[in-house]
Order: C-alpha cells, then sequence, then structure tokens
C-alpha cells in the first residue's frame, strides 16, 4: 500500500528522513532475498516492514511483481515458485516505475532470458497457461523496454543472448518467431546477426535448430543478405543449411516432418506433450533441446 507524504509533510527534512527509511529498508530486503532467506521470512519482510521510496514522493511495500524481480536477479527458486504458486497474477503484473520506466507490459519473461533461469521460467510461462490468450500472447511477445531490452522481445533475447534453453521454452509454450522487434527484425534476423558478428559463433550457432523448428515458413529480412554475401554465409552456416536459409532449395524431409510434428503439441501441454510424439522410445527420451540439436547436426553439416 503506497503512503502519499507530499500533501501532509510537514517538510523538506521529513520527507528526506523518510527516503532515507525506504532506501535502509530496501537495501535490507534486496540483501535478504540475495542470501536466499526462507520464503516466510521474506514475505514477512515484504508485507509487515520494508518500503521502497517512489515519485510523487510515496512509500511503497514491495509488490509480489516486484519480488519476483528479485528472486529471478538473484535465482531464490523457492521464492519465485510460492509467488507464482500463491498470487500468479500479482506475481506478473506491471511493477512500479521505480523498477521499470517503460510502463507496458511486464518485463518478467525478459529478466529471465537475461539471467537464464531457466527453472522460473518454466514456471512463468506454466502460470501463463491460465491467462486470456490474448493477454497471455501479449506477454509472450511482449517488445521490451527501448532503455533495456532495445524493444525485443524475449524470444529475441534468448537469440541474442545464445540461451538455447529459454529459446526453447518460449517458442514451446507459443511465442511467435515471426514477431519484429523496433528495428524490424526478427529473431532469427537477431540469432544470425550475432552469428556473423561473434568471434566463437557455436553457442549461437546451436540455438539455430530450435528455432527453425518452430518456423514452418521463412519469413526474415535478412535471406536477402544471405545470398549477396553467399561465401561468407556458406562458412557460417554450412551449404546445406545456407541453400534452405537463402531460399534456393527446400528444407530436408526429416525436418519438415519434425516441424510437423512439434505443431501437434499444444502451448498448454508444452513440454510434456512432447513425450506423447509418436516417434521411437529413443528419441522420445532425450530433452527437447538436444533432440533438436541432434537433428540439425545431422542434417545441416
Amino acid at each position: 500500500m503506497p503512503w502519499d507524504l507530499a500533501p501532509s509533510a510537514p517538510g523538506h527534512a521529513q520527507e528526506e528522513g523518510w527516503q532515507k527509511r525506504c532506501k535502509k529498508s530496501s537495501f535490507a530486503f534486496y540483501q535478504a532475498v540475495r542470501d536466499l532467506l526462507p520464503v516466510w521470512m521474506l514475505e514477512e519482510m515484504r508485507t509487515m516492514e520494508v518500503f521502497h521510496w517512489e515519485e510523487g514522493g510515496r512509500a511503497s511495500s514491495y509488490s509480489p511483481s516486484e519480488a519476483l524481480l528479485y528472486a529471478l536477479v538473484h535465482d531464490h527458486q523457492p521464492y519465485g515458485r510460492y509467488l507464482l504458486s500463491e498470487q500468479p497474477r500479482a506475481a506478473l503484473a506491471m511493477p512500479s516505475k521505480s523498477f521499470c520506466c517503460c510502463q507496458a507490459l511486464a518485463p518478467h519473461l525478459a529478466m529471465a532470458v537475461r539471467y537464464n533461469r531457466v527453472a522460473t521460467l518454466g514456471r512463468m510461462l506454466k502460470s501463463l497457461r491460465h491467462f486470456p490468450e490474448d493477454e497471455r500472447r501479449g506477454y509472450l511477445d511482449r517488445r521490451g523496454c527501448v532503455h533495456v531490452e532495445s524493444g525485443k522481445t524475449p524470444l529475441h533475447l534468448a537469440c541474442e543472448l545464445a540461451r538455447p534453453e529459454c529459446l526453447s521454452l518460449l517458442l514451446g509454450h507459443g511465442s511467435s518467431p515471426y514477431v519484429a522487434d523496433c528495428h524490424g527484425n526478427t529473431a532469427l534476423d537477431t540469432l544470425l546477426g550475432r552469428l556473423c558478428e561473434e568471434s566463437e559463433p557455436e553457442p549461437h550457432r546451436s540455438c539455430l535448430p530450435s528455432l527453425l523448428l518452430f518456423m514452418p515458413e521463412l519469413n526474415f529480412k535478412m535471406q536477402g543478405a544471405l545470398r549477396d554475401d553467399a561465401g561468407l554465409w556458406r562458412g557460417l552456416l554450412g551449404t546445406d543449411l545456407f541453400q534452405w536459409l537463402s531460399g534456393c532449395s527446400p528444407p530436408p524431409l526429416f525436418i519438415k516432418a519434425m516441424q510437423a510434428l512439434i505443431r501437434t503439441v499444444a502451448p498448454q501441454n508444452f513440454p510434456e506433450g512432447l513425450h506423447q510424439l509418436p516417434i521411437s522410445h529413443l528419441l522420445r527420451a532425450l530433452d527437447f533441446k538436444l533432440t533438436a540439436e541432434g537433428a540439425a547436426h545431422s542434417h545441416f553439416k
């Protein structure tokens, strides 16, 4: 609950005193989450003892959304699990301006990708299953803050930072690989751009199979650039993958078959539905990411 101090505060000195108290209690809560203190203790602090200062002269207690951001930063998985199970809507709501300057949609998915918090990302995506479809889609394909995330969606960030596990989770739960960022680039454009820039491109190359399995139609901005500099891209991608991405040849039949199978798994049933696919027990036992990478290495080299 916010406490508005501006109307009743008798002077600047009292407001400065409140600011100092808020700063002290905020840092105590930050330390408590960082030190992985028990969930009950953190919740007691959050709801009864801790305040942070907001614009306009207000001292507010931490919301579940703001607490979840701290849990993501410090990888406090039990606290993240508690917040998402007890108050999923409040935990995934928009935090205050003191936490996020662009008041559009909640930044939690992007934060999880940035810090590579795979387990908590999976729990957030499962919580979103129960949201209305348009609201869920808004979370998944949200363009981030232009100051922090450069207008990228969580999927773009996963490609930019080479987070293959996060990438697979986002795609499987319904993130669209065709949504463009504020510069008109799709996730594949972002991934190819990083692949071209990195001196050690293998981490980004490992993201390609998962992304391409969820792209039955190749629709991205850099296709012409691949054809214009065929020598560079053939060396980076290998001949078969270059031929496919540049539009000079169709995808391998195995990849087409895998794309068709993946589309039978509804986002609400991911990743559990992977184990129900009509494929051999050897493939079914593999992690999805490894399955995708194995297919890529056998067909893209």
